[in-house]
């Protein structure tokens, strides 16, 4: 029996690490909903029941979210990053926003230092995506670039504890940035990023974290 409860045990560790491990990877991206429980079973060799302890070990850890007649749906991609979820939820808008600016210089100047040509085109893409949803006045599609452009500086640093603490803190953000903008884009003046995605494409560190200092201030007057 204690061989039998070891090696059940053993599966079950080996479920857990294999699913953390495709989320940590972005197989299933936040807010996805990740195979069902037999898929799994079938997928990974193991039975129903070992798929079962993985998953609510994982939704313990902060990674997955059982709901009811839905599904399984990803919520953070490691532990270490659930947990900071959960403070920030737990925390003041200002505080949160006081952190995101620190992460976002500090993002800034890593991506001016370290950007290669991919990042480029992709911060480009964004920057005019972004711009484009403002001059047509679509709220909900110049939110999704704005926080798109965002994680495409940070990733751009190349350092993946700051990209995840990073996107992190935007998801948790998204309904101030929503509630921000309402639903009449553009009556507000427009904070504009062009010169900070310009200085870290010309890799020039300083100016991106100078840049990048000055919209944020005018984020935060408003």
């Amino acid at each position: 029996m204690a061989l039998q409860s070891a090696r059940k045990s053993a599966l079950v560790d080996q479920v857990i690490d294999q699913l953390r491990r495709q989320i940590s990877e972005g197989e299933w991206g936040l807010g996805a909903r990740i195979p069902t429980e037999s898929e799994l079973a079938e997928l990974l060799g193991v039975g129903r029941n070992t798929v079962r302890e993985g998953v609510r070990a994982l939704a313990h850890a902060g990674l997955l979210e059982i709901r009811q007649g839905a599904g399984t749906f990803v919520i953070g991609r490691s532990e270490v990053t659930a947990a900071v979820r959960r403070r920030i939820a737990a925390s003041t808008a200002a505080d949160a926003m006081e952190v995101r600016r620190g992460l976002e210089i500090e993002a800034a100047r890593l991506a001016a230092a370290r950007r290669d040509e991919a990042d480029i085109k992709r911060l480009r893409t964004l920057l005019a995506e972004r711009e484009a949803a403002f001059e047509a006045r679509e709220a909900e599609a110049f939110i999704d670039a704005d926080i798109a452009l965002h994680q495409a500086v940070a990733e751009a640093g190349h350092n993946k504890l700051l990209h995840e603490l990073y996107v992190d803190l935007s998801d948790s953000l998204r309904e101030i940035v929503e509630a921000g903008v309402g639903d009449n884009l553009g009556e507000d003046p427009h904070i504009d990023h062009t010169r900070a995605i310009e200085a870290i494409i010309a890799g020039d560190p300083e100016l991106a974290v100078a840049e990048t200092a000055a919209y944020l201030r005018e984020l935060i007057a408003d």
